[in-house]
């Protein structure tokens, strides 16, 4: 038997926070007795942007562009985060989660005005899979066939709670399939699309790209064939990549209307006239240690990994990270389902953290700390952050030689897993616990670390309950389960959750934080 399961996340999602703030109008904004000026706006941020194309972007400024661009087949309503609804369609799932038959909503059309089918859901999707890109693990063991041209049904062979929400994610976007073909386009590791991708638009989405530079701005505007249920206020949207002490001067002075990139401290510092919201983000900022030995023989060690976790210092690690934040309590953040408590987070005790060093042969040792320096995830610098850790392990005995690098190099020995020790953020892929199992032991953030599935059998054990285990209270009790055990045996150590600093202008209304693809961009009003 099917039943409607369109809020069955609706207890496992973070929730969405609204911002309101006051400042004076830039001139391209300044109200007419018309109505106020949409031509424009311009959201400063700080870029982690490597691709556009759906099917292999992964960082978050990709998922604002990405979301702006492409329609996806379920959504989260922008002000209420814990409600999945329909986008270009609704679901049915039998009562064990293992089939999901979808049926498209209306007729949906791509930017060309070329009208959207199962064919290219079908497509899509297994483009998606095929290509062995970061977000493909999201769908793995998925099946997707077409039913009929409005109709999808998708299988499993275990319950798979997490399906809705994965589906709503960016990197789950629909594209034009005979224009992506055209381009390259197959299902598969041969795929050659990218490059036509990072350039065009091919989606249904309520934006178009006119222009990308990963290293500097994205321009869109408005899809003038869009059908969907979004209405668009403005016409072109512009992203730069700003640091965050310019960015504060230009939301300021209102040469920005959105700044995304704020820390604690500027936000302090704002000008009166400019409202901010603080509240926690989804991101967790971890350190981890690598536990291949031939990487690193002395970060292998669980008693040297052990050694570090004690000797930070997480209270003064936090105040680097300014208003808004907390201790990470591990890597599920408060908020969602299976976050631990404030009083299970990993404890300071030098004594215990210098001792473990001497005993594991890690004192004296240089460990190498790699981080991204061009990077500061929810205004948290991770440079500060890196240079901190290296006093306070230097204090514990273990000396660490700080090797940062911009994202767009280290973010290849982050995930080709060569770095000795490193600095990283994780922010959520979709809205459900089962995303952090990512760091589990042989998954795709372990992996990074070098650890591998034998490495910790029962922790691996709970990764796997986790994907498949659909009761709300069983899933709970998993998950803090499992959070205990990756605070004591994991190589990951959790230290901060920042807040989210986003300030905006008056002009600007409806700034809603999303966890996952940090605001959509359509939703955006003007006052």
């Amino acid at each position: 038997m099917f039943r409607r399961s369109l809020a069955v996340f609706s207890a496992l999602a973070v929730a969405a926070f609204t911002f309101a703030g006051c400042a004076q109008p830039t001139p391209e904004e300044t109200t007419t007795p018309e109505g106020p000026n949409t031509e424009q706006i311009v959201i400063d941020t700080t870029f982690d942007i490597a691709t556009i194309d759906p099917g292999r972007e992964y960082e978050p400024t990709g998922q604002i562009v990405v979301k702006a661009l492409y329609d996806t087949l379920l959504s989260f309503a922008d002000d209420d985060t814990t409600k999945v609804v329909p986008d270009l369609a609704g679901y049915v799932a039998n009562d064990d989660l293992t089939e999901y038959t979808f049926s498209l909503v209306g007729e949906r059309l791509f930017s060309d005005g070329t009208p959207l089918t199962a064919d290219d859901v079908v497509f899509s999707l297994n483009r998606m899979i095929g290509m062995k890109g970061n977000p493909s693990f999201l769908l793995d063991g998925v099946t997707i066939e077409k039913v009929d041209d409005q109709t999808i049904k998708m299988t499993t062979e275990e319950p798979s709670p997490a399906l809705p929400a994965v589906l709503a994610t960016p990197s789950a976007g629909i594209l034009n399939s005979k224009v992506v073909k055209e381009n390259g386009g197959t299902t598969d590791e041969t795929d050659g699309a990218e490059k036509y991708l990072n350039a065009n638009s091919a989606g249904s989405g309520p934006y178009v790209l006119e222009s990308l530079d990963v290293a500097s701005s994205a321009v869109l505007v408005k899809n003038e064939k869009y059908n969907g249920p979004q209405d668009p206020t403005y016409d072109k949207v512009i992203l730069r990549n700003v640091e965050p002490a310019t960015q504060k001067m230009n939301v300021e002075r209102g040469d920005a209307q959105i700044a995304m990139g704020l820390s604690g401290d500027q936000v302090a510092a704002l000008d009166k006239t400019v409202n901010v919201a603080s509240t926690p983000s989804a991101t967790v900022v971890f350190l981890f240690l690598n536990q291949n030995p031939e990487i690193n023989e002395w970060t292998a060690k669980p008693e040297c990994v052990a050694a570090v976790k004690k000797a930070l210092d997480y209270d003064s690690l936090l105040e680097l990270a300014g208003l808004g934040a907390s201790q990470a309590t591990g890597v599920i953040p408060s908020g969602f389902l299976g976050a631990l408590p404030k009083e299970e987070a990993l404890k300071f005790d030098l004594a215990a953290g210098t001792k473990g060093a001497e005993d594991c042969g890690m004192a004296g040792q240089t460990i190498k700390l790699g981080f991204p320096n061009d990077i500061d995830p929810a205004g948290t610098s991770l440079t500060t952050v890196a240079q901190r850790v290296q006093q306070q392990l230097a204090t514990a005995g273990i000396v660490v030689e700080l090797a940062p690098a911009p994202f767009a190099t280290e973010i290849d020995a982050y995930r080709d897993g060569k770095a000795h020790m490193g600095l990283w953020y994780w922010n959520p892929d979709y809205m459900d616990p089962a995303n952090y199992l990512a760091f589990g032991p042989g998954q795709k953030v372990g992996l990074r670390a070098g650890w591998t599935a034998e490495m910790n059998a029962p922790i691996g054990e709970k990764v796997a309950a986790g994907y498949t285990t659909g009761d709300l209270d069983a899933r709970k009790t998993l998950f803090e389960e499992w959070g205990r055990a990756m605070n004591a045996e994991s190589p990951f150590i959790p230290l901060i959750q920042p807040g989210s600093n986003v300030a905006h202008q008056a002009s600007v209304t409806n700034v809603y934080y999303n966890p996952t693809w940090l605001i959509n961009v359509a939703g955006l009003g003007a006052a």
